[in-house]
């Protein structure tokens, strides 16, 4: 059962990504790089607020719940759209009751442009459970230190499309509002499946 369901989540994301090579038409165009994680001390990870289409959220919010922090932003051409099609195999490969228990988060490290409802039907169209968050860019940099990220704004000019290389790991966030593991780009559903689960049954057992 779980074989069969985990074939059709994989199915399911070759459909995204299917549609978005023929119809999502990012406007930048220029070469997108992923940033590696900052080579620095462990990082501390902790709460936030920042603000979706249904208004302010906290990390803390989601307490009791597995939280999957991805971030990235709207026009990304390549890195976002994949990674977020695993999340959404991950995510429907999952029975009910375990998919209810995880909340994923996509923060915006393009506030300029990424409104909350312009995240909102980005996101949704991966997957109905995923929240995309933006704030000031003040806020968002604070965010991403904390959590070892990294981002820049690649040839930004007045009135002109730009791309913003980012940072694409999958940071995982337990029940209690720890940040407990990080999943490189690339990661298979299955990787990101087994980083997930002991966290489930860890919480069940509280």
């Amino acid at each position: 059962m779980q074989r069969t369901a985990l074939y059709t989540a994989i199915a399911l994301a070759g459909g995204v990504l299917i549609w978005l090579l023929l119809f999502w038409s990012p406007v930048a165009q220029e070469e997108h790089v992923i940033i590696e994680p900052k080579i620095a001390p462990e990082p501390t990870g902790g709460d936030f607020s920042l603000t979706s289409y249904r208004g302010p959220v906290s990390l803390s919010d989601y307490r009791g719940r597995v939280v999957l922090l991805y971030f990235g932003y709207t026009w990304c051409p390549d890195i976002c759209p994949t990674n977020l099609a695993l999340m959404s195999t991950a995510l429907s490969a999952m029975n009910d009751v375990d998919r209810d228990r995880i909340q994923p988060l996509f923060v915006s490290v393009d506030p300029e442009r990424d409104t909350p409802q312009r995240l909102r039907e980005y996101v949704e169209y991966f997957h109905p459970s995923i929240l995309g968050l933006t704030g000031s860019k003040h806020m968002i940099d604070d965010i991403v230190e904390r959590y070892g990220g990294a981002y820049r704004i690649v040839n930004k000019k007045d009135d002109e499309p730009y791309v913003v290389d980012h940072t694409a790991d999958t940071y995982i966030i337990d029940s209690q509002g720890k940040l407990v593991r990080r999943m490189a780009h690339g990661s298979s559903v299955e990787e990101l499946l087994g980083a997930i689960q002991p966290l489930l049954q860890e919480n069940l057992s509280r």
